[in-house]
C-alpha cells in the first residue's frame, strides 16, 4: 500500500534514538523528508548519518524506472522545553525542504519515582518539557500546517492506566492526551489531524533503564513480558511502522484518537 509519504516533510523531535529515530527511518524509507531534533550535535549528526545511509541503501536497490524513491534527512539541535524551539524547527523544515506537512512530538520520559516522594522540582521540570514544551510545539505547528497536515504525540500507556513507579508520567501524560483530543476538535475544521501513540514495553534504552531499576532486571523483564498477550516486548521498528502510517495521508480519516502500541497490554477499550 502506498502511504502517500513521497516528498512530504515531517518534523520528528527527540529522534536521535529510540521511538523517534525508528519513526524517522520508516518515513525516510517511504520517501518523506524528515527534520529530526536532539539535544546534542553529536547525537543529531549520528542519527542523520544513519538516515542518509538508509536512503542510499534503499536507493541503490531501486530498479531503474520504478519510480520508487527515499526521502532525505536533516537535523537540528533543540530542546523541547526551550521557548524558541517550535519556531526554529518549523522555520528550518520549511527552509530546507520547502514545505511542512506534519510533526511527531516525541515527549521524553520524565524522572522515575512515586508520586509521594518525587520532589516538586522534578514535577516542575517535567511540566516544562513533557507538557508545556509539547503543547507549544503542537500549537506552533497548528498555525503553520496546511489542510491535510497532522500533529502526533508520542505519549505512553500511562495515559490509560498508571505505571508503578512513574508518578510524573502518570500525572502529566493523561492531561496532554486530553489537550491533544481538544486540539483535534479545534483543528478538524481546517483539515488538520491530531492524535497520540501509546507505547508500552517497547525495547528501547528508556525501557531497559526502567527495568534496570529493579533488583533483578532480567526477572523484571520476564515479569512484564508475561503480562503482555504477545508475551514479548515490542521493537522500535514495530512502533515506527505504526507511527509512519498514522502520520501519512493513508490515515487521512483518523483524528482525535490514542493508538496503543503495546502488544495488547492495555485491557481497556
Amino acid at each position: 500500500m502506498d502511504l502517500g509519504l513521497k516528498n512530504k516533510t515531517y518534523i520528528v523531535t527527540g529522534a536521535t534514538r529510540g521511538l523517534g529515530l525508528a519513526t524517522a527511518r520508516e518515513l525516510v524509507a517511504d520517501g518523506a523528508n524528515v527534520l529530526i531534533s536532539g539535544r546534542t550535535q553529536q547525537a543529531v549528526d549520528t542519527a542523520v548519518a544513519e538516515l542518509e545511509k538508509l536512503g542510499t541503501a534503499h536507493g541503490s536497490g531501486t530498479a531503474p524506472g520504478s519510480g520508487a524513491t527515499t526521502g532525505t534527512a536533516h537535523g537540528l539541535v533543540a530542546d523541547n522545553a526551550a521557548p524558541d524551539t517550535a519556531d526554529r524547527l518549523i522555520a528550518e523544515a520549511t527552509t530546507r525542504f520547502g514545505r511542512f506537512d506534519g510533526i511527531l512530538i516525541s515527549v521524553g520520559g520524565p524522572q522515575a519515582g512515586p508520586v509521594e516522594t518525587t520532589p516538586e522540582s522534578a514535577w516542575r521540570d517535567a511540566f516544562e518539557s513533557v507538557f508545556l514544551g509539547a503543547l507549544r510545539l503542537a500549537r506552533t505547528a497548528a498555525a503553520a500546517l496546511p489542510s491535510g497536515g497532522v500533529i502526533g504525540f508520542v505519549l505512553s500507556s500511562s495515559v490509560r492506566q498508571p505505571i508503578p513507579g512513574l508518578g510524573i508520567s502518570n500525572g502529566l501524560r493523561p492531561g496532554l492526551a486530553m489537550a491533544a483530543k481538544s486540539l483535534a476538535d479545534e483543528l478538524g475544521p481546517r483539515g488538520i489531524r491530531v492524535l497520540g501513540l501509546l507505547p508500552a514495553r517497547i525495547d528501547t534504552d528508556r525501557v531497559r533503564e526502567l527495568d534496570a531499576l529493579a533488583p533483578d532486571p532480567e526477572a523484571a523483564r520476564d515479569h512484564h513480558s508475561a503480562t503482555i498477550p504477545l508475551r514479548r516486548y515490542g521493537t522500535p521498528e514495530e512502533f515506527g511502522k505504526v507511527a509512519a502510517f498514522v502520520l501519512s495521508p493513508a490515515a487521512s480519516y483518523l483524528t482525535g484518537l490514542m493508538v496503543p502500541v503495546d502488544g495488547g497490554a492495555l485491557r481497556s477499550l
